[in-house]
């Protein structure tokens, strides 16, 4: 078990890579998506043996439900697949649109919670302070992209089921 102090699972990801010696790439599947499919684990480790020092997933939200979700994260990237910014809303913007109208006028993605970092990257991550924006969306990555660091976004067509609360617990048959 880690320290129950860590205030995310890529803190207890640190620790656990100080203690079991010296791998280079790291795979965190978060907790709340248990039901990553082993394909979309090796979407993110060829983006970091291309060169990326930190790498996630995105999936096009196709629908409604899921786009106003503050629990489904979003995420907006460049034409090369580098991270622009994550929140709970809905992002970007469709001016002059209502926002039910959104997923008509353009393409939105969930971020979908798996990373992968090389070694290094990750144990400085980790040693950052919380930033403001990460604070005010309960959203760790924003503190990696406000310190300058680029993170790879690869993207899927494979569905995963995202435990958030109690109820998307009981949507699930096991």
């Amino acid at each position: 078990m880690t320290d129950a102090k860590h205030p995310s699972g890529t803190d207890r990801c640190a620790e656990v890579t100080r203690q079991v010696g010296d791998y280079d790439l790291i795979i965190n599947v978060q907790g709340d998506e248990p039901f990553i499919d082993p394909t979309q684990i090796d979407i993110v480790i060829e983006l970091l043996k291309k060169g990326a020092s930190i790498a996630t997933l995105a999936k096009k939200i196709n629908k409604q439900e899921e786009f106003s979700n503050s629990n489904v994260v979003k995420v907006a990237f460049d034409a090369e697949q580098k991270a622009l910014n994550f929140s709970r809303k809905p992002i970007p913007e469709v001016k002059d649109q209502p926002q039910d109208q959104w997923l008509k006028h353009g393409d939105f993605f969930k971020h979908i919670g798996l990373y992968g970092f090389h070694r290094e990257t990750l144990l400085k991550i980790t040693a950052l302070a919380p930033s403001a924006r990460e604070k005010a969306e309960s959203l760790e990555q924003l503190r990696w992209l406000e310190n300058n660091y680029s993170i790879a976004v690869g993207l899927t067509d494979k569905e995963t089921i995202s435990i958030d609360s109690p109820e998307d617990l009981l949507k699930v048959k096991l």
